[in-house]
């Protein structure tokens, strides 16, 4: 099939490019990487009569570091992600969740904003901010405001973004502690696949291995992204043990509530999710207190 008559803008500036969101309202979309969208529309799954091309403006590129954050512009290449030295220091959760998403060809052309903003709850870089504690800038042609990555994702495919306004970067908090593990996994049919089920942990440790700060999050296991503030809660105060461990990733997966489909059962996913936080925060624990091969 081909996609239904379209079409297209191709702005050099977020006001303009806001400005044509703003003009044309529900008739027009944003247009990053395309690896989403465009599928969907060569399927006619969706269609809109004006696409926003945001590949030609400039201020959209680019990682920098200032003041304790890190600036990771909304259309940088996922690829470019991937392998940023800047990232990999101060955000090395993002270069390790990158190979997880898709396949070298998806990554080299989808963006991270693209990513974010399309909200699919089983993609890994919404999982990935909110552990982080990311904050997203989003703008339009005459306002630009932060929005934390909890209150970002509103449901499957829907962020807080307004039809006048497009995602330009993601503000992440460089790490306060050099005590700091990361791990992300997922299980997945196949390689490049949408994951059934992934687990991300961030963990903080003290000199006495005991956990300070502790996030994690979860991803195919609802309408969006999640915390699971009551495992975290659990870790915090404490040098777990593999037991205690194991009982935290049960409470992260408690409340959750996964899709039931042709894919995959919701307690199958459960499951995983339960056996992947284990993982996740054992291997995050061991990176922060040096334990880690």
């Amino acid at each position: 099939m081909k996609p239904a008559p379209f079409a297209l803008h191709e702005p050099t500036t977020v006001a303009e490019a806001a400005g044509l969101l703003a003009e044309h309202g529900d008739d027009a979309k944003p247009l990053a990487g395309g690896q989403s969208l465009v599928p969907m529309l060569a399927l006619r799954l969706t269609r809109f009569d004006h696409l926003v091309d945001l590949n030609g403006i400039a201020a959209l590129q680019g990682i920098t570091v200032d003041n304790g954050t890190l600036r990771i512009g909304a259309g940088t290449r996922q690829a470019t992600v991937g392998s940023d030295e800047n990232i990999a220091r101060d955000a090395p959760l993002l270069t390790r969740a990158t190979p997880l998403i898709g396949h070298f060809q998806i990554r080299n052309r989808g963006t991270i904003g693209g990513s974010i903003a399309h909200a699919d709850p089983a993609s890994e870089y919404p999982a990935v901010a909110l552990a982080l504690d990311a904050q997203m800038e989003v703008a339009s042609s005459t306002d630009t405001r932060l929005v934390p990555a909890a209150d970002f994702f509103t449901g499957t495919w829907m962020t807080a973004i307004e039809n006048d306004e497009l995602l330009t970067a993601i503000l992440v908090p460089r790490p306060a502690t050099q005590r700091r593990g990361v791990a992300i996994e997922e299980v997945a049919r196949r390689h490049g696949d949408f994951a059934l089920a992934g687990a991300v942990a961030v963990i903080d440790t003290g000199g006495d291995g005991t956990v300070q700060a502790a996030a994690i999050a979860m991803f195919g296991m609802g309408s969006t992204a999640v915390r699971a503030p009551d495992a975290e809660h659990a870790l915090v105060g404490r040098a777990p043990t593999a037991s205690h461990i194991s009982e935290v990733a049960q409470l992260a997966t408690r409340n959750t509530d996964p899709p039931d489909d042709v894919h995959a059962s919701a307690e199958y996913r459960r499951r995983v999710a339960t056996h992947l936080v284990a993982r996740v925060v054992t291997s995050a624990l061991q990176e922060a207190t040096g334990a880690a091969g």
